[in-house]
């Protein structure tokens, strides 16, 4: 169904990568630039949301209904992303129209005009808005505030009203001048697009990308720290968090991991959903994720429980998290592996996907797999490698957690040796 995928160095230090889809007549194509949350100083915390943002509000070239209208008659998905490390802007399209989609995100990425930056602002002040208003959403940057502290990688990605007031029209055309360079951008394309066609395109209408490197937030190791922290909301549940620090992006162990994220709570037989769900009726929404990052990572489970099940459920997960440390049988271990890669089958027949996969790890100068390479390293994952992943980051005693609830004292209740945070 595939061809090779391409990866070529432009000048200038921009990357194009692609890869070749038989039997689709769609493009996938992303926009990769390495500038996220985790980029940013405090004080512009949330400006690298607020670009993604007002690149859909016109260029030099195209107004804001130019692009919404271009688009809409291709009957084209663009949209866009903002995460800790990385902005992308992606559209898929039918594969005639590959010229004019890459030309006019180009436009947006290289040349935005910033238009209507205040009216914009109010969109990104409301978006905050809703987010504070969605625990179940809201708690998983509660939890990596918990686990990272003062660390750029504990903030949230969609920033703070204060911090996000302050972003003027100079301070954003500052910052997208600063990051979004040649040598930190990286143009991915899957489904029916030609390789040299596509460096051409960007080569043409990439070149007016600065070379300098981007200007980045030195890293720093975030601390190891054991807290629990409640925020107090009128909720009908409580929405918990617990969760630590885990392997890097680029960490061999990472296929070892995701068998134990699938295994505890990544799938529908997974430990959690059964146990706290199934069996005893205590959450709606209980699973577990990881998030990977260039010198670190996150393990999680979340749950949400009412005030008479929240107790039983934190207990029935410590003791599952408990258990996974000390053994796991081998057939858990075998289901969990054929469920991940059927799951990256599935995936992998979309281009949209095959065009994150293939972005994200040129953007991150990661090796890039061919879907075989993929399914052997998660097949060559062992029940020792299980078990060493799993009791080096999914020790509950190494964890943090954090609560948003309408009372915090049945909360407090439930996390003894934790060391206790309220927030005002």
């Amino acid at each position: 169904m595939t061809g090779a995928f391409h990866v070529s160095d432009l000048s200038r230090g921009l990357r194009v990568a692609s890869e070749r889809m038989d039997g689709v007549r769609s493009v996938a194509l992303g926009i990769w630039i390495r500038s996220g949350a985790r980029s940013e100083p405090d004080e512009k915390a949330g400006i690298s949301h607020f670009i993604e943002h007002l690149l859909f509000k016109g260029s030099q070239s195209y107004t804001a209904w130019d692009i919404a209208r271009i688009f809409d008659e291709m009957g084209g998905e663009p949209n866009a992303a903002t995460s800790k490390e990385h902005t992308v802007v992606y559209a898929r399209f039918l594969d005639e129209d590959l010229e004019e989609a890459c030309r006019v995100m180009a436009e947006m990425v290289v040349r935005p005009s910033f238009a209507n930056i205040d009216a914009e602002r109010e969109v990104v002040l409301e978006e905050v808005a809703m987010y504070e208003d969605s625990p179940p959403e809201l708690i998983h940057d509660l939890l990596t505030a918990t686990v990272f502290g003062d660390h750029p990688l504990g903030r949230p990605v969609i920033g703070r009203c204060d911090t996000l007031k302050t972003q003027d029209a100079a301070a954003v055309r500052d910052y997208h001048s600063r990051h979004y360079v040649a040598p930190a951008v990286v143009i991915a394309g899957a489904g029916n697009v030609e390789h040299d066609h596509l460096c051409t395109l960007a080569g043409e209408l990439f070149g007016a990308l600065p070379p300098e490197l981007p200007h980045d937030v030195p890293p720093s190791e975030p601390p190891d720290r054991h807290v629990a922290e409640f925020t107090q909301k009128d909720t009908e549940q409580f929405h918990v968090c617990l969760g630590g620090r885990s392997l890097r992006r680029d960490d061999p162990r990472r296929h070892a991991l995701f068998v134990v994220d699938t295994l505890l709570g990544g799938s529908w037989s997974s430990r959690l959903f059964q146990e706290v769900r199934d069996e005893r009726g205590l959450a709606y929404s209980v699973y577990s994720y990881t998030s990977l990052y260039s010198d670190t990572g996150l393990t999680g489970v979340y749950f949400g429980s009412r005030e008479e099940a929240v107790g039983e459920a934190m207990s029935v997960i410590l003791d599952e998290l408990r258990d996974i440390c000390a053994d796991v049988p081998d057939d858990e271990v075998l289901r969990a592996k054929k469920h991940l890669k059927g799951q990256l089958v599935l995936s992998m027949e979309s281009p949209h996907s095959r065009m994150q996969a293939l972005g994200r790890a040129v953007l991150f100068d990661l090796p890039v797999l061919t879907l075989d390479e993929m399914l052997t390293r998660i097949d060559n994952v062992t029940r020792d490698d299980v078990h060493e992943v799993a009791r080096s980051f999914y020790d509950p005693d190494q964890w943090s957690v954090a609560c948003i609830g309408p009372r915090v004292d049945p909360f407090r209740r439930i996390v003894g040796g934790f060391d206790w945070r309220e927030a005002p």
